[in-house]
């Protein structure tokens, strides 16, 4: 994982199995009424049965006139305050936006190269607390080292976290009845060429290549690398 320039490589904090202990129920009633509110009505939930350390629900809205494009939205990642430093919520959620044609149906979700983005989703939800450490804007994640590829004939092989561009600013902080506070943070998939600037040259490398590209949390799986 990159925050700025370089690489940092953690150790798990956990020794095998940690079962999730479930959200607080006040906190999943903001998370859902936070999506509807600011997303659109939920069409499906993805859930886990069984979950390590956090349970990582991926809510599907799907499109509407103001947002005609389907929307995955976590909730779970905040079951767990992250390691954060002072100044910094430690609670999160992500989201991404896929194509509004992106087949979500059960056969096609048997397919690595549909099903990448949900997963990838979950797997960086889990990762603060798999580490001990925290997730925040322009934090970026390489799929291993080196990077690879996400699935057979996926061109992405790493994502950067960032803010939201198409949502507006107050659908960024859910805020519950206690008034817990948790970012609803965006993630971008990147090239391999993308990550590598990213690392070598850090954040604000990156963010000129993804302005110049107009890249922003709405995968268009056939972008080239703007690296």
């Amino acid at each position: 994982m990159t925050r700025g320039d370089g690489v940092l490589r953690h150790q798990s904090q956990h020794d095998g199995f940690v079962p999730s202990q479930g959200a607080r129920q006040e906190i999943a009633e903001a998370i859902d009424q936070h999506i509807a509110e600011h997303f659109g009505p939920v069409e499906f939930v993805y859930h886990e049965m069984l979950s390590h350390l956090v349970a990582v629900h991926v809510h599907l809205v799907e499109p509407t006139e103001d947002r005609p494009y389907r929307t995955l939205i976590t909730s779970g990642m905040s079951e767990l305050p992250m390691a954060v430093p002072d100044g910094v919520s430690p609670y999160a959620e992500l989201m991404l936006c896929l194509p509004a044609d992106w087949p979500l149906d059960q056969e096609a979700l048997s397919d690595p190269a549909v099903h990448w983005p949900i997963r990838v989703l979950k797997e960086i939800a889990r990762l603060p607390h798999e580490y001990g450490t925290w997730i925040g804007e322009w934090h970026s994640v390489p799929n291993g080292d080196p990077a690879e590829p996400y699935a057979p004939g996926v061109p992405f092989a790493g994502v950067v976290v960032t803010p939201m561009v198409r949502a507006p600013e107050e659908a960024g902080t859910i805020v519950a009845p206690d008034g817990t506070e948790i970012n609803v943070l965006a993630v971008i998939p990147l090239h391999p060429a993308e990550v590598a600037v990213k690392t070598g040259q850090g954040t604000q490398a990156l963010i000129e290549i993804l302005n110049r590209g107009h890249v922003s949390e709405l995968l268009d799986p056939a972008r080239p690398s703007f690296a």
